[in-house]
C-alpha cells in the first residue's frame, strides 16, 4: 500500500479557508484533516468539511456526462459521450451568439472560492464569446460597498489578532456555525478576561455563549450603531486626537448623531434605552483606557433595504474611538482587499469586443422571464451554471423555477450532484470536487495565499471547470493562445508578485508550503493611511453623495416594516430570516446523509407568544407565506427567536424537503440601498397550523 499527505484547502463560501492535509491510499482518499502548524486552522476543521472525503465518494456523485429526456424539473437523463455533450453545447451557443450572444449568461458563485475553477478559464470563455455579464451580488456587495465608502477596501482586523481584545462585539452572525476559526480566538480572549457581546435578532448558539446578547429588530442596525454614536459623542468618549488627524466629516457626524438618542433608538430597534447606553459605554470606556475593543461583522447585517448603510454606521465606529490604534481593535467584515488578487491576468476582461450588458444574479427570477425590448436587450435563451444551485439559493424562487422550467431556454449545469438546479439541464455535466484539481486561494477572514494541490485522479469521467472550458473553446474556434493554459499556468497568474503584500509569489513554492501570509501591518490603520479618497475614515462621504446616496450615517428602514409599509405589516406581521443551519453551507453538504441527519428536517423557530397567538404547538407542521409564496416546517417554540421574529435556519434543497419548496419562496427580488444586493432577511411572512 503506497500512503501519500497532500496539502489542500477548503473551497467553500467561508471566512476561515482552511488548510488541509488529505491521506491518500493507494489512490483513495482516506482522511481528510485540518493542518495542524497553520496558524489559523490548527488542526481543526468544521462537522461539515471533517466529512468531505465521504462527499467526494458520495453514492450520488455525477460521474458521466447526461442529457434530459424528461420534462425540465423532473431530474430524468440519459447518459451520453463527452464528444457529445460538447458538441451538443457548442453547437447551441454558436448559433445562439451567431444572433445575438448577449442571450447567453453564465451563472456562477461560490461553489468554490478558487481563483482558478472559480472564474478564471470560464471568465476568458464568457468575455470572447460575447456573453452578458453577471453582476454576482448573492452575498457580500451591500456591505462592502458601505465599508468601502468608508474605509477604502475591505481590510481590517487580523483574526489572529482578536485574541487579544479586551472587549469583542459580534455584530450580525454566528461564527460557531460559520467562522468556527474566529470563535477559537473569542474564546479565547474571553479565558483572558474579554467581554464577549452579540448582536442579532435570533439568539444563536454564539449568542448563547456571550456575556451579552442585544436582540434588535431585523433592519435596525444601521440605528442602533448611530445611537452608539450618539452616546459616545454626547459622554465625550471619543478619541479626539484619532479623530482630528484621521478622519474626515466629524463635525457633520456629530449633527447627524444628535438626531438619534437612545429612546429613539430603542423604539426602532425594539430594545431598550439602556441596552444603548450601556453598550456605548462599555464600548467607549474601554477604549479610552487603552485597551483594544474590536467588531466582528457579517453579511446578516447587510441583507436588507438599509444594509449597505448599517455596514458603514458600524465601520465609523473604530475610528470615533481610536480602535484602530491597536492590533487587536477596529472592525473585520472581509479581509479580501488585502490581497492582490490578479483579475486582470485570470479573467482576461480584454477579450470583450464591444460592451455588453450585465444581469444581476439576485434578479435572475425576473430576468428569465422577461422578453427583449430596447430596455432590456435580447431575451435570455441559454444559460450555464456553475458553482451555484439558483433553484435553490436565489430569492422569489417560484419565479426562477419558472424562469428555468421555460421549453426554449437551453441549460447547462456543471456539478457534483444532481441538485435543484440541475434538474432543469438540457445538459448535465460532472465537475471535479477540491480533491481531484489544482487551485489557488484568497481569503476573505485571514491573510494566507493558500494553494490546492489534487489529491486524487477525478472519479469517473468529471473533469475541473477549466477543462470543460477549454473543451468548448476549441470546439468553438477560440485560437486565443490563453485558451490554451494550463491549471498550473493559471495559479501561477493568480497574485500580482511584484505587490509589496504578496512578498514576491511564487506558485511553485505555494504548492510546495501550502500556504503563505500576505506581508500586512498588525494595525493598518493605526496611523490613518485609508485607502480612501481622502486618506481618511469617511464620516462623511463625498463619493456617496456622488453616487445619489446620503453622504453621512443614516437608518434605511426595511421595505418590509411598520414604518415602511404598514398595510402589509398588518396583513404579514413576522419578520422573517433564514440564516445559515450550522450542518449546511448555503446549499452545499445538504446531501450528505450524516450532516442531513442531523440537521433532521427544515424548522422554524418562532416565539412562545407568536405560537400561542396562532395556536401552534412545538413540533406542529406550519405554513409560512406571503404574497410571494408558501413553504412549510415543523415548528420549534423558543424564546431564541424574539417575539415578531420567526427564524427558519437554511438553505434546504427543496427537493429534500417534504413540500419540495424552501425559505426563498418567501424572500424578494428587491435590492439593497447600494450594492445592488438581495435583501433575504427584509421579509414579512404570517405563520399558520397545516
Amino acid at each position: 500500500m503506497t500512503t501519500t499527505q497532500v496539502r489542500a484547502t477548503c473551497p467553500h463560501d467561508c471566512p476561515d479557508t482552511c488548510a488541509l492535509l488529505i491521506t491518500v491510499e493507494d489512490g483513495v482518499a482516506t482522511e481528510v484533516k485540518g493542518d495542524p502548524d497553520h496558524p489559523t486552522t490548527a488542526g481543526v476543521l468544521c462537522t461539515k468539511v471533517s466529512r468531505y472525503a465521504e462527499r467526494t465518494y458520495h453514492a450520488e456523485r455525477l460521474l458521466h456526462p447526461m442529457r434530459r429526456i424528461g420534462n425540465k424539473g423532473e431530474g430524468k437523463f440519459e447518459r451520453i459521450s463527452w464528444d457529445e455533450a460538447i458538441e451538443t453545447i457548442a453547437s447551441r451557443l454558436t448559433e445562439i451568439a451567431a444572433r445575438a450572444p448577449q442571450a447567453i449568461l453564465p451563472y456562477s458563485y461560490a461553489g468554490t472560492m478558487g481563483l482558478v475553477q472559480g472564474d478564471s478559464m470560464s471568465a476568458r470563455f464568457f468575455h470572447h464569446l460575447g456573453a452578458s455579464l453577471l453582476d454576482r451580488t448573492i452575498c457580500a456587495t451591500a456591505g462592502f460597498t458601505g465599508y468601502k465608502y468608508t474605509i477604502g477596501a475591505t481590510i481590517g482586523t487580523d483574526v489572529e489578532q482578536f485574541q487579544d481584545a479586551k472587549l469583542i462585539i459580534i455584530w450580525g452572525g454566528n461564527p460557531i456555525a460559520s467562522n468556527l476559526h474566529f470563535w477559537m480566538r473569542a474564546q479565547e480572549a474571553k479565558r483572558k478576561g474579554a467581554r464577549l457581546i452579540a448582536i442579532d435578532p435570533y439568539r444563536s448558539l454564539t449568542a448563547e455563549k456571550c456575556h451579552q446578547h442585544i436582540a434588535l429588530l431585523p433592519g435596525t442596525d444601521a440605528a442602533l450603531a448611530l445611537g452608539l454614536m450618539h452616546v459616545l459623542i454626547r459622554d465625550n468618549l471619543v478619541d479626539d486626537d484619532y479623530i482630528a488627524r484621521y478622519t474626515l466629516g466629524y463635525e457633520q457626524l456629530k449633527e447627524r448623531a444628535a438626531e438619534w438618542p437612545p429612546q429613539r433608538v430603542a423604539d426602532t430597534c425594539g430594545i431598550t434605552p439602556e441596552e444603548v447606553e450601556n453598550l456605548a459605554r462599555e464600548y467607549g470606556e474601554t477604549s479610552r483606557r487603552g485597551e483594544p475593543v474590536a467588531i466582528r461583522t457579517n453579511y446578516g447585517v447587510q441583507r436588507v433595504r438599509g444594509g449597505g448603510m448599517a455596514v458603514r454606521n458600524i465601520t465609523c465606529l473604530p475610528a470615533l474611538v481610536g480602535a484602530w490604534r491597536h492590533a487587536a481593535g477596529g472592525v473585520q467584515l472581509s479581509l479580501s482587499g488585502s490581497f492582490p488578487v490578479n483579475k486582470q491576468k485570470l479573467q482576461r476582461p480584454d477579450l470583450l469586443k464591444q460592451p455588453v450588458r450585465t444581469i444581476n444574479m439576485t434578479t435572475i427570477g425576473d430576468d428569465l422571464l422577461r422578453d427583449t425590448s430596447s430596455e432590456f436587450g435580447p431575451k435570455i435563451e441559454a444559460v450555464i451554471v456553475y458553482n451555484a444551485n439558483p433553484l435553490a439559493i436565489a430569492p422569489d424562487s417560484d419565479k426562477v423555477m419558472r424562469g428555468f422550467a421555460r421549453d426554449d431556454l437551453f441549460t447547462v449545469v456543471l456539478e457534483h450532484f444532481q441538485t435543484d438546479s440541475a434538474d432543469y439541464a438540457d445538459i448535465l455535466l460532472p465537475a471535479t470536487t477540491q480533491l481531484e484539481h489544482v487551485d489557488a486561494h484568497s481569503t476573505y477572514g485571514h491573510l494566507y495565499m493558500m494553494a490546492n494541490n489534487a489529491a486524487i485522479a477525478p472519479l469517473g469521467e468529471a473533469k475541473p471547470n477549466t477543462e470543460i472550458f477549454r473543451l468548448l473553446a476549441a470546439r468553438m474556434g477560440f485560437d486565443d493562445p490563453c485558451f490554451q493554459e494550463t491549471d498550473d499556468q493559471l495559479a501561477a497568474q493568480s497574485f500580482d508578485a511584484s505587490h509589496p503584500r504578496a512578498i514576491h509569489f511564487d506558485w511553485e513554492s505555494l504548492k510546495r508550503k501550502g500556504w503563505q501570509k500576505l506581508a500586512m501591518p498588525a494595525a493598518p490603520f493605526a496611523e490613518g493611511g485609508f485607502p480612501t479618497p481622502s486618506g481618511k475614515c469617511e464620516f462623511y462621504s463625498a463619493s456617496m453623495l456622488a453616487d445619489g446616496l446620503d453622504p453621512l450615517p443614516a437608518h434605511i428602514p426595511p421595505y418590509e416594516s411598520v414604518a415602511s409599509n404598514p398595510v402589509l405589516a398588518a396583513t404579514y406581521p413576522l419578520a422573517m430570516i433564514s440564516p445559515p443551519a450550522r450542518n449546511f453551507l448555503n446549499s452545499t453538504f445538504v446531501n450528505v446523509t450524516s450532516l442531513r441527519a442531523t440537521e433532521g428536517e427544515p424548522h422554524l423557530d418562532i416565539h412562545p407568544d407568536d405560537s400561542a397567538a396562532r395556536g401552534i404547538e412545538h413540533g406542529q407542521m406550519v405554513r409560512i407565506f406571503n404574497d410571494r409564496g408558501a413553504f412549510v416546517a415543523k415548528a420549534r417554540v423558543t424564546p431564541k427567536a424574539r417575539a415578531g421574529l420567526v427564524v427558519g435556519l437554511s438553505v434546504w434543497w427543496k427537493k429534500l424537503a417534504s413540500d419540495g419548496k424552501n425559505a426563498n419562496e418567501v424572500t424578494s427580488q428587491r435590492l439593497t440601498d447600494m450594492g445592488r444586493a438581495p435583501t433575504f432577511y427584509d421579509t414579512l411572512v404570517q405563520v399558520e397550523k397545516v
